[in-house]
């Protein structure tokens, strides 16, 4: 008789079930690189000097005049001291120059996204002859400086009888924030998917309604991202509106600023105040659409 497998294991059965498996060592994580640290800290310090100047104006906009004088710009303000923001705001008007700035800055925003659609629609999507020197010509149009362009475009608003008015204004720079947007926006249409456009036209619908429809939704996030660019550069806009809009009833923020401080009529406490309230509505409408701004460029980053 044989000996059998238990035998010659010393009276132990042989397993009979699969072997266990044996699971690796866990790894251990390693430890932080120490250039993490490096980039954190360099990142606050660009922060820091970013946020800096906005906190000088802050403070020695709620100072006095005396306060100001004896204590420094650096300094905190003993107590809050509004006056000189009241003073300035009816000094120049502001809530008459406020609204001009939103008014042109929305407008060119909501017309500069629609032109660079149309535009863009055509030399992306519709592949037009001679697309190459279109772009080309939307090019060229971006690297012109503004100062090439007041001559021409002083003479044709004289002529048209737009000088002086916030529609001269809407208009030149609806067609300067298209340029740019009409640029971006003919590479992203190029790489549209052609299945949508397809399933569109089995559907029966047409360019126009192709464009509404299926253009516009899927290409949303762009927009924002133009609509936000375009409602903030306008806004932040000097040079234009200092030679377009000279009466007191049509002049922007910016130029409202810039014309007081180049009379020399405001000390530094009210300088403060009006460079705060200067820039706060565009800080406001930034923070506002943030996260629209963050979706549009992650979704352009992604595609």
């Amino acid at each position: 008789m044989t000996a059998t497998a238990a035998d010659r294991r010393g009276g132990r059965p042989a397993p009979t079930g699969p072997r266990p498996r044996r699971t690796a060592p866990a790894r251990r994580r390693p430890g932080r690189r120490p250039t993490r640290y490096v980039v954190l800290v360099a990142l606050v310090v660009l922060t820091l000097l970013v946020v800096a100047p906005l906190l000088v104006v802050a403070l020695n906009a709620v100072k006095s005049p005396a306060d100001y004088a004896g204590n420094g710009p650096l300094a905190l303000p003993r107590s809050l001291y509004l006056s000189g923001i009241v003073d300035f705001w009816h000094r120049v008007d502001f809530t008459r120059k406020l609204l001009n700035s939103l008014v042109i800055s929305l407008a060119v925003a909501v017309g500069g996204v629609g032109l660079s659609v149309l535009n863009a629609y055509a030399l992306g999507i519709g592949r037009i002859r001679g697309r190459i020197w279109f772009l080309v010509f939307f090019l060229v149009a971006n690297l012109l400086p503004q100062e090439v362009l007041v001559y021409p475009l002083y003479y044709l608003a004289k002529s048209l009888h737009l000088y002086d008015s916030l529609l001269s204004i809407i208009i030149i720079f609806t067609v300067i924030q298209s340029a740019f947007g009409t640029y971006l926006l003919s590479s992203v249409y190029l790489e549209f998917p052609t299945e949508l456009l397809d399933a569109a036209a089995v559907d029966g619908a047409g360019r126009w309604r192709a464009l509404v429809r299926v253009v516009v939704p899927v290409s949303r996030p762009t927009l924002a991202v133009l609509f936000t660019f375009f409602f903030i550069w306008t806004w932040n806009e000097f040079f234009l509106p200092l030679i377009f809009l000279v009466s007191s009833d049509t002049q922007t923020v910016p130029v409202a600023l810039g014309v007081l401080q180049g009379d020399r009529q405001m000390d530094a406490t009210t300088t403060s105040a009006s460079a705060l309230i200067g820039i706060l509505p565009a800080v406001i409408f930034f923070l506002i659409f943030q996260r629209t701004l963050t979706r549009g460029i992650a979704a352009g980053a992604l595609k």
